[in-house]
């Protein structure tokens, strides 16, 4: 949590050597100071290629991993819990040479998120992002359900049990209907 704190471009200089991602070719390379989106490029190496030669699948959904949740929680912050909840990713064509992946987040999701968990109640919101290659052509979709739920605690100090919000499906950042919550 303490590195989400941080400015935009420690973050991005920190994840940049975290191990999972400089072992693996991924770099961040745009993070804006508001925290709404979020750039990562793949560039293709001996190490992430797979045995046909294109990019390991594990990598290019690695390269996914965190950033819908490091988005939520710059913006919603430690009052809530948020973590990744479930994933899929459709490859779609050989991913060669470079590619990347551009998160964005609106302020309407945030707050559309803030309100449904406002009383304790969880909320999966399922966020999507096309992986291109260097052509704009998609390389890969992958889908990522984010578990928000604003921390609640009883007078004793224990966390109180909590319901589950019914927050209507958003399209996906590629335009699709969203699937229902829950």
């Amino acid at each position: 949590m303490k590195l989400v704190a941080a400015k935009p471009s420690v973050v991005r200089r920190s994840m940049n050597i975290w191990p999972p991602f400089a072992f693996s070719g991924i770099h961040i390379t745009e993070l804006p100071a508001d925290f709404m989106s979020a750039t990562v490029r793949l560039r293709q190496h001996w190490w992430n290629k797979n045995v046909a030669g294109v990019a390991f699948g594990g990598s290019l959904f690695a390269m996914t991993d965190p950033f819908w949740m490091m988005l939520l929680l710059r913006h919603l912050g430690k009052d809530h819990v948020i973590w990744d909840r479930a994933a899929e990713v459709e490859f779609l064509k050989p991913g060669k040479g470079e590619v990347y992946a551009r998160f964005s987040i609106s302020a309407q999701d945030i707050e559309r998120i803030r309100a449904a968990a406002k009383d304790g109640s969880k909320v999966l919101e399922w966020f999507s992002v096309d992986i291109k290659d260097a052509d704009g052509d998609v390389v890969a979709r992958v889908r990522k359900q984010v578990y928000v739920r604003r921390k609640r605690e009883n007078a004793a100090g224990v966390s109180a049990s909590v319901g589950t919000a019914t927050v209507p499906p958003s399209p996906d950042r590629a335009g699709r209907p969203g699937l229902p919550n829950g």
